[in-house]
């Protein structure tokens, strides 16, 4: 039986590998503790594009390249932001890029990176009644998005946010990769394969959980008994938010990593997110325990959503945005499987097993 695709390999890739029993992630020949905080969003775009892209340029350039992105979304998507606005965020970013031209070209991508960081921060403000910030395209990236959503960020938080679209930039064969794989395999172009892959993440299986944990932390909060809320939350046949993943067996590095800008950001900025974080701390360790005991069978241990959620939460996202924030990263890998699936020339089309009835065939 094949249902879930474990362990079958659909893809040969050079883009990322995901060691679940060792706990290592790599990107293009590089291990996620050398990339993340040490290069910045648009360094890693180039990364995963190179090869892929003719015409690709350096570093700079293409950081700037991607800024004008910024501001040509924008332009061409202002006057339909009045009737994306009543959706909900998530349906709106996707229903804007939707309206985006579907090519293959640098040009092409560099606008469906843009996207997600200009319609996000755009749409959660129109709803509030406060009119759009336009993009400014000598920014950096994760910048750019902190200062549409509200104006100056303090260059600590910036850092924190590129750090973080550097960390889920790319996942080996997640749901969402191999969707847009899948429709990239058709010869598509570039915004039907985003799509898809907008489509897969959505789910709370996959993308969608950041935002519970917010909701859990607060949940726990209120009861004053971290390990007894945990507990009464299995007993009813509930998830933990933020804990296992379908590959890890061990601890999720990229939970290491967001674990410790969180930190930073506590130390440096807030002592409202010091003390979240502590919190937070505390209901990681009791769940951890309490996880142990319940299922003893399986190693549950904490994932990228779990910290996700408290950097997320600092930076002025609300919880109903953090998946859009988790594509404005992730794009950056879609695009790049895109183009290597379209290299194979390659449709992808596996078998099933038919098991329902059969007809009786007449002689």
């Amino acid at each position: 039986m094949a249902n879930g695709l474990d362990d079958v390999v659909a893809a040969d890739t050079v883009l990322s590998d995901v060691d679940g029993a060792g706990g290592h992630l790599t990107i293009r020949g590089h291990s996620l503790t050398e990339l993340a905080g040490r290069w910045r969003f648009g360094q890693v775009v180039r990364l995963l594009f190179d090869g892929f892209f003719d015409g690709l340029p350096g570093d700079s350039e293409l950081e700037k390249a991607i800024g004008k992105a910024r501001a040509e979304v924008f332009e061409r998507l202002q006057p339909m932001l009045g009737q994306l606005a009543p959706l909900d965020i998530y349906s709106a970013m996707r229903a804007g890029i939707a309206l985006l031209p579907d090519g293959e070209g640098l040009a092409d991508a560099l606008r469906l990176i843009a996207a997600p960081a200009v319609l996000t921060p755009v749409l959660l403000r129109i709803p509030r009644g406060e009119k759009p910030i336009a993009p400014d395209e000598r920014a950096d990236h994760a910048a750019d998005m902190l200062g549409m959503l509200g104006g100056a960020a303090s260059p600590r938080l910036a850092e924190a946010l590129d750090t973080y679209l550097v960390t889920v930039c790319d996942h080996g064969l997640n749901a969402s990769t191999f969707a847009t794989r899948v429709v990239a395999s058709t010869q598509a172009g570039l915004t039907s394969a985003i799509l898809a892959g907008l489509g897969a993440l959505k789910g709370p299986l996959h993308g969608g959980a950041p935002g519970p944990v917010i909701e859990m932390l607060d949940a726990i909060e209120a009861s004053g008994d971290p390990a007894a809320w945990l507990r009464g939350e299995i007993a009813r046949g509930g998830r933990i938010m933020g804990f296992g993943h379908r590959i890890y067996r061990v601890r999720d590095p990229r939970a290491d990593v967001l674990k410790a800008v969180v930190r930073q950001l506590g130390a440096r900025n807030s002592r409202e997110t010091g003390s979240r974080l502590a919190f937070a701390e505390t209901v990681e360790q009791a769940a951890l325990d309490v996880l142990k005991v319940a299922k003893p069978q399986r190693s549950i241990q904490t994932n990228v959503e779990f910290y996700t959620a408290l950097l997320l939460e600092a930076a002025g996202f609300p919880k109903e945005a953090f998946s859009n924030v988790f594509a404005a990263g992730r794009v950056a890998g879609w695009i790049a499987h895109a183009r290597e699936q379209q290299a194979t020339g390659r449709l992808i089309r596996p078998q099933s097993r038919y098991v329902g009835p059969v007809p009786d065939l007449v002689a």
